[in-house]
Formats: C-alpha cells, sequence, structure tokens
C-alpha cells in the first residue's frame, strides 16, 4: 500500500505541515539575515552594526527574559520559535524537527505537527518567563540575560510526542537492526537537563517544559482529548475567509447522514478499488490510522490481502 501512494515524495506532498513548519523557519532566517548583512555593511565597525542589528531588530523577534519589555512586545511569544540567527542553530534545529516531525507525522497523522509544535513553543515560552522572574539564580541577571529565540522548545515537543507514540521505533535500521528511537529523545533531553545549573539554564527549562507538553498532548490523545481541534478548526475558518467557495461545497453522498441508527440497515462489503485505496491513505497521511471507520480499516485488511 505504501508503493501505492500517490505523493510518495517526502517534502513535496500537499499540505504537508513538515514543510511548511521547515519553510516558514528557513525564510524568516533568510529575512532576519539579510537584515543583518545590510546593518554589517552600513557601519564602520562590526561592534556597532551587532549592537543596533540586536536592539533594533532581532529583539523584535526574540522573547524577553523581562516581564515589563515583554508587554511591549507579546508577538514575540510566538515568533521567537520561528526564528533563528545562527546558521546552526537552524540547521539544528531543522535537522531535528525533520526526523522527529516526521515519525509523528506517519504515526499521528499531518494534522497533529504543528498543534505540537506551536503548544511546545507556547509552553517554553511561559516557563522561560516564569523560571526567569521567579528563580533567584535566574532573576538576579534578568535584565542582562539572552533573550530566548530558536525552536528547541518546540522540536523537544515534537521529539517527545513522537517517543510517546511509539518508544520502541527504529531508526538506522542498517546498525545491527536499529536504534530505539528512545535512545536518542533520551540524548536530546540530557544535553538540555545538563545545563540547567548554568547561565543558560532557563533555555534549558523552556525546551524541557516543551518537551512535558509533547508528552501530555499524546497522552491526552491517546484518551480521546485531541487537543488540536480547535488549532485545525480555527486554520480551516480562515482558510474559509480566503475561499469562501469551500463553504458552499456540498458532502460527498457517501459522507452525508440520513439517520441515526445503532443497527445497521444492510452489511456493507466494499468493492477494492485503486481510488478509494488513495483515497484512505491521504486521509490517514492527514488524520492518522485511528480516524479510519471500521468500514475503512475492513477495507484496507482486503486490499492488503489483494493485488490492485
Amino acid at each position: 500500500m505504501q508503493q501505492n501512494r500517490r505523493n510518495s515524495i517526502l517534502l513535496g506532498q500537499d499540505n504537508n505541515a513538515l514543510t511548511w513548519l521547515i519553510f516558514i523557519n528557513a525564510v524568516i532566517f533568510v529575512i532576519i539575515n539579510f537584515i543583518k548583512i545590510v546593518y554589517f555593511l552600513s557601519y564602520d565597525t562590526n561592534m556597532v552594526a551587532w549592537q543596533n542589528f540586536h536592539l533594533q531588530i532581532l529583539d523584535w523577534f526574540s522573547l524577553p527574559a523581562g516581564l515589563g519589555k515583554l508587554a511591549t512586545r507579546p508577538w514575540t511569544i510566538l515568533t521567537y520559535m520561528f526564528s533563528h540567527e545562527s546558521v546552526w542553530q537552524l540547521i539544528g534545529t531543522l535537522l531535528w524537527l525533520w526526523g522527529f516531525g516526521t515519525i509523528l507525522r506517519d504515526l499521528a497523522g499531518n494534522l497533529k505537527l504543528i498543534p505540537v509544535y506551536v503548544y511546545g513553543g507556547l509552553a517554553g515560552a511561559l516557563f522561560f518567563v516564569l523560571t526567569s522572574n521567579i528563580i533567584p539564580q535566574y532573576r538576579e541577571a534578568t535584565e542582562a540575560a539572552a533573550p530566548l529565540i530558536g525552536g528547541g522548545a518546540a522540536v523537544m515537543a515534537v521529539a517527545l510526542a513522537a517517543t510517546t507514540l511509539a518508544p520502541d521505533y527504529r531508526i538506522f535500521p542498517m546498525l545491527n537492526g536499529g536504534i530505539p528511537l528512545w535512545v536518542l529523545t533520551l540524548i536530546f533531553v540530557a544535553i538540555d537537563y545538563a545545563t540547567i545549573a548554568s547561565s543558560s539554564g532557563s533555555n534549558a527549562v523552556a525546551h524541557l517544559a516543551g518537551g512535558a507538553i509533547g508528552f501530555l498532548f499524546i497522552k491526552q490523545l491517546q484518551r480521546g482529548n485531541d487537543w488540536s481541534i480547535w488549532m485545525v478548526n480555527f486554520t480551516n475558518w480562515v482558510n474559509d475567509l480566503f475561499n469562501p467557495e469551500k463553504k458552499f461545497q456540498k458532502k460527498p453522498l457517501s459522507q452525508q447522514r440520513f439517520y441515526k441508527s445503532d443497527r445497521k440497515p444492510f452489511e456493507k462489503i466494499p468493492r477494492v478499488t485503486q481510488q478509494k485505496l488513495d483515497e484512505l491513505l491521504d486521509k490517514i497521511n492527514q488524520e492518522g490510522y485511528a480516524s479510519l471507520s471500521a468500514e475503512e480499516k475492513e477495507f484496507l485488511k482486503k486490499a492488503s490481502q489483494e493485488d490492485i
């Protein structure tokens, strides 16, 4: 069935959430560094250019530790998780995001990736500000502390979410059968844990808070509580504002419900077709296997036993 997918290119599928996250991070990085280049070409000394660039540009994207400054630029709660100054910081974020994001997208569905990323970033922002203003060791240097920037907390949420779903998922199978996903995640978490007792400890706390929200997201999803529904509905509502004709598109007859009944009026035996199989694979790709009805699961089982 994997061979029958119409969109086999990893990052080239329609409405691929992973592609959008990578694209947004990359575009914002290009914009920030283009402005940085302009600043460095406009001043006689690099020090003056660096200071002015941070004060006038980068500080408006990054999350400040001080509550007073945060109150004047609340949008940084969102912008910081998509902004990177260093190319190595960007590469690190995108590599971890690509690795764990691919796994999470395959296991939970396309619609869960961006909500997990955003939830992780918001949790990281909250705990970064709280620890910077509550814990004495961090509070003493709050005003002089570097603001939080980068997708570390958001990517940590994606990593923990994927690991919670499938801790024994194997990567690099050519290496003695593969490395369990939980081992890689443990290393990822340990790096931040080891830096808590340092001047940048509030950053590590933010990353760990993002990981915790990713873990909770999946646990709630397994209990039937989908935290992403409101975000998906809001996105669809915004999309409908720019595409009003979509509101009036009638659902296919097979998706309309004319009655409610606990008793099946007849037992439907679906005929295996390539078109139906592609539609179900797309649905799994977007919403995950758990979104399938009993009839659709039976169809996939039948399709796996036939050569179509």
